[in-house]
């Protein structure tokens, strides 16, 4: 299950998905944002705790990059927090 938790001018969604386990019993969280294009969407997708860049497709710039992975670290403890709770309302 994902959860949206920002939309952006250029189209671009932020989602972050419910809590996953790993085959040794860590738990973690992927970010991903999306915008659409012509021809598909453009894709960037990292995952938590580690931070690591898991998928990244299309023509989202090296800036807006650097932006995405400065939203979810500072934002890491809020995926965590609800993803546990299964999401959060946005009025």
């Amino acid at each position: 299950m994902t959860y949206e938790f920002a939309k952006y001018p250029d189209g671009t969604i932020g989602v972050f998905s419910g809590i996953g386990k790993k085959s040794n019993g860590e738990e973690y969280v992927r970010v991903t944002f999306e915008r659409p294009r012509e021809y598909g969407f453009d894709t960037f997708v990292v995952e938590l705790p580690s931070y690591e860049i898991v998928l990244e497709e299309g023509n989202y710039s090296d800036e807006e990059k650097k932006t995405f992975l400065q939203i979810v670290k500072n934002g890491s403890s809020f995926f965590f927090k609800y993803a546990r709770l299964g999401g959060l309302e946005i009025a």
